[in-house]
């Protein structure tokens, strides 16, 4: 058994008002890809493979010599580059995949070694990282039952009820490998996007009777970046967790 990662980095970040690939903006002096990548190395994944899309050549530019890419055409969202960064591992049934975005330069390799922990305690085919936030906006939300973790649901395609809930999927999960491909092969474009939303993929593992897991972070790891506003609230997160050290 081995850990593995796809980082999902086509995106161009439309809302970073520059022509910048978003996962080249500096933070902290860095682009704020190589912050995930750290992450992943810190919590022992052996095979990394990053999709990229805009600038696909300066992102790979970028990239440690260990660290592979797949490319990402045209986007179909982020089930369907999950797909293609699965397509270019070599995954077996017995690995463990981290899937995550290449703009959480917050979130901490300990953080994911906790997940990675819960993960296999609870014996789950999925197990998503989640936050708890006063104003959940635009996030989607964590649905639960007396069993546990039902679903994520796209703010979106959220009915009002749904919307209410605080807790949140932060784009951060572990699957197991023998279930993750046959999962993404059964999702679809039908929602409010018209895309193929890995999220979905907890809902299908769901009505196959697997359980999934949930491990709960600081509010503070959550935080994507869409904006230069966002980017510097990361870095004074950075300066902060770095005095505290």
């Amino acid at each position: 058994m081995a850990v593995k990662a796809v980082v999902l980095g086509a995106g161009k970040g439309t809302r970073m008002k520059s022509d910048l690939a978003k996962v080249l903006h500096p933070v902290a002096g860095r682009p704020m890809l190589l912050w995930a990548l750290d992450a992943l190395n810190t919590a022992g994944c052996t095979e990394t493979v990053v999709v990229v899309g805009h600038q696909a050549d300066d992102v790979r530019a970028i990239l440690p010599s260990d660290v592979g890419s797949a490319l990402q055409a045209e986007q179909l969202g982020t089930g369907h580059a999950t797909m293609v960064g699965l397509a270019a591992m070599d995954a077996g049934d017995g690995d463990e995949i981290i899937v995550m975005p290449g703009d959480m330069p917050l979130v901490q390799g300990r953080t994911l070694s906790d997940l990675l922990a819960v993960h296999r305690d609870t014996g789950a085919a999925a197990t998503l990282l989640s936050v708890v936030l006063d104003e959940p906006g635009s996030y989607g939300r964590v649905v639960r039952d007396d069993s546990g973790v039902v679903g994520i649901v796209e703010a979106k395609d959220a009915t009002a009820e749904q919307l209410e809930i605080r807790e949140v999927g932060t784009s951060v999960y572990v699957f197991s490998g023998r279930y993750l491909d046959s999962a993404l092969s059964r999702i679809s474009t039908d929602n409010a996007q018209g895309e193929y939303y890995l999220t979905d993929v907890i809902g299908i593992l769901v009505e196959d009777g697997l359980g999934v897991a949930a491990h709960s972070a600081d509010p503070e790891e959550g935080l994507g970046i869409n904006s230069v506003d966002q980017i510097a609230a990361v870095e004074a997160a950075l300066r902060r967790r770095s005095r505290s050290v």
